[in-house]
């Protein structure tokens, strides 16, 4: 745990203009609160009493029910950055997330997380771009230029509907094209155990990008590797007396100084643990051993399709 609780988690890092704590929260867990929004809203306080100033949300996580837990945590106040995102919309199938990639469905969502929210302003929005998996690949009328989505994103941000901009599944090619719009931030899946994206990450360091993974501990889908069934992984959590879990969230903090954290949960204790990550110490050669699991993967051919 943090000394002091007002402490930022895993340091300090500049996110569109705004001081962060590197380990922030992921709000997915909150429609898990639908029919107890209290409880949510109490975990949320929690979460900033440790520190958690950084909250990454999405108007379709639960139909709107995570951003309806955070208005009532934080309501309109600077206290959280809150980052959402556009791209997709919730539907009514069995697929439940729908494609929504043109311009003017990008401006509907981001007044929709703007109702949801009860902000005039939304810190950072990211366009969750479909070039890449996991999840849905973008196919006809949903294959939209990338400058045609940025001219609105951009317009978005002079109006002063949105503060910085943001990417995610996007590749290399289209991180590059998108750099001369002020990118501040990139999610991409990408773990201990999956780091087919790290000429991404790269960029990111050398201009200053946040780097925010999800999927941090591994494969979501059946059969797709997890940092909690590495081996080496296993044995140095145990001699470091914390969770497979903690480890691979320790090591993506240590791994690169861009990297923002935004584990989700909807228990109190787990949150403690995400949060005590950032006082994690790793030795060189433990995070020798670990940076080493990728590169073998991939000497076994094992690396050729982490994603479905």
């Amino acid at each position: 745990m943090q000394e002091n609780e007002n402490e930022r988690p895993g340091g300090a890092y500049d996110l569109g203009g705004r001081t962060v704590a590197r380990i922030g929260y992921g709000a997915m867990a909150l429609e898990r609160f639908d029919a107890d929004r209290d409880r949510g809203v109490a975990l949320l306080h929690r979460a900033r009493e440790l520190g958690v100033d950084h909250v990454d949300t999405a108007d379709f996580y639960g139909d709107g029910v995570a951003n309806d837990v955070i208005r009532r945590a934080f309501g309109a106040s600077d206290e959280v950055v809150v980052v959402s995102k556009v791209g997709a919309v919730r539907v009514d199938a069995p697929v439940p997330l729908a494609l929504a990639q043109r311009p003017e469905q990008l401006r509907e969502q981001v007044h929709a997380n703007l109702r949801s929210l009860g902000r005039d302003r939304i810190d950072v929005v990211n366009l969750r771009r479909a070039d890449i998996g996991p999840g849905l690949i973008a196919e006809g009328d949903q294959l939209v230029d990338l400058d045609d989505q940025l001219a609105e994103m951009t317009a978005m941000r002079d109006e002063g509907l949105i503060g910085g901009i943001g990417l995610s599944a996007v590749s290399g090619e289209v991180l590059e094209r998108g750099l001369a719009a002020g990118i501040v931030c990139v999610q991409n899946a990408y773990s201990l155990v999956a780091r087919e994206h790290e000429a991404l990450l790269d960029v990111c360091v050398r201009n200053g990008i946040a780097w925010v993974p999800y999927f941090p501990l591994g494969g979501a889908f059946p059969g797709l590797p997890k940092v909690a069934e590495e081996p080496g992984a296993l044995r140095i959590a145990t001699d470091l007396g914390i969770t497979p879990a903690q480890l691979g969230l320790a090591w993506l903090l240590g791994h690169a100084p861009d990297v923002l954290l935004i584990p989700g949960t909807s228990s109190t204790d787990h949150l403690a643990e995400n949060v005590a990550v950032g006082d994690v110490v790793l030795t060189g050669a433990q995070t020798a051993a670990l940076d080493a699991v990728w590169s073998k993967r991939v000497a076994d051919g094992q690396a050729e399709r982490t994603w479905p």
